[in-house]
């Protein structure tokens, strides 16, 4: 899994303290996975109160003291701390926020991390921050998301359905508009193993162009929806019109399918 030993070490001092309101996200959370290809450069954990925020980090603090790890709070304002924690010569940023509790997917509780962000959610979240920002992880996030959790044009319906002032087509035109990452920034990146930018274009063309193709072939009384397959009990993003395959939206706290027959 791509985290650093220190950022290990704190995702099991934090993970008792996690639950369903207060829970792993952000790229960390998309990276805990096998086989993910990035190295997250923080630990954002979300919460869904501000109260909530504020509560979490006092008790994180505490257990974070208790594992003789040194944590200095960069940033404290209702909703939101930043610290940076540091042990055994390395050091993160740990990070507290406020989201909302509007998803998909109630969380999911997992063995390493405590609580997390369900998949899905993580890819839509991060659909919706490559639209307001242009930085290389989110492309190389997405490409891994396409290729472990679903499409990307399956991710841009559901996103329009989360954030409700975006259309699909208008989510599309933003993503079109942000340049695939040069070589140098690349680089940068803590990834496991290389990405080649050529690669990296490539799929990213392909993956508007088929996006495009699946907005365009959906019903839009139905946007803003996920398609779940009550077969394989899983989104899908092939044989949307089989009786098998559902619509399925996003509310607060989330909520699994159930299909009765």
């Amino acid at each position: 899994m791509p985290l650093t030993g220190l950022q290990q070490t704190v995702v099991q001092v934090l993970a008792g303290n996690r639950d369903s309101s207060s829970y792993l996200a952000g790229g960390a959370a998309q990276h805990l996975h096998p086989n993910t290809v990035r190295f997250s450069y923080d630990l954002d954990y979300f919460h869904d109160s501000i109260e909530r925020v504020s509560s979490a980090f006092e008790s994180d603090a505490r257990s974070i003291a208790e594992a003789n790890l040194d944590m200095t709070v960069e940033i404290s304002q209702p909703g939101f701390v930043r610290a940076k924690v540091t042990g055994g010569g390395e050091s993160t940023v740990v990070e507290w926020s406020h989201d909302t509790a509007w998803r998909f997917f109630p969380t999911v509780a997992d063995p390493v991390a405590g609580f997390r962000l369900h998949d899905v959610d993580l890819a839509v979240n991060k659909v919706l921050a490559l639209v307001g920002r242009t930085e290389p992880r989110d492309f190389v996030d997405i490409l891994s998301d396409q290729d472990a959790t679903v499409s990307l044009g399956a991710l841009v319906w559901a996103a329009a359905g989360k954030d409700p002032g975006y259309t699909p087509l208008g989510l599309l035109d933003r993503l079109r508009r942000r340049r695939t990452p040069r070589p140098e920034e690349l680089d940068r990146l803590n990834l496991a193993r290389p990405a080649d930018p050529v690669d990296l274009k490539e799929r990213w063309l392909a993956a508007l162009a088929d996006a495009e193709a699946f907005v365009e072939s959906r019903p839009a009384d139905e946007i803003g929806c996920l398609y779940w397959d009550t077969k394989s009990g899983r989104v899908t993003s092939t044989d949307l019109d089989q009786p098998h395959v559902v619509p399925h939206h996003g509310q607060l706290y989330g909520v699994v399918p159930i299909v009765r027959q």
